[in-house]
């Protein structure tokens, strides 16, 4: 598979995996209940930035990893998804 394939399809997974790893362990400053002055009460109490990143990465990486064994070793494809429409002939 060549070098761009490989990097656009782990660039889409962890695009995608990150929205789904952001709400995971996020408090509010007003789950806090300490609200500072000039921010809104949903802000995030701290920023955990590099925790998100690393725990997409991982994951994306994982992701990415069982694609390339299921599609290079054991030839699944976009082909061997079941097709639930109807042809209509």
């Amino acid at each position: 598979m060549p070098l761009l394939t490989v990097a656009a399809i782990y660039f889409i997974l962890w695009w995608t995996v990150l929205f789904a790893v952001l709400p995971l362990g996020f408090r509010s400053q007003q789950d806090d209940g300490e609200v500072m002055i000039g921010t809104v009460e949903s802000a995030p109490v701290r920023f955990r930035g590099g925790r998100v990143i690393l725990l997409t990465t991982v994951i994306s990486a994982a992701l990415y990893l069982t694609y390339h064994l299921a599609s290079t070793y054991f030839g699944f494809g976009i082909d061997s998804i079941p097709n639930f429409m109807p042809t209509f002939e």
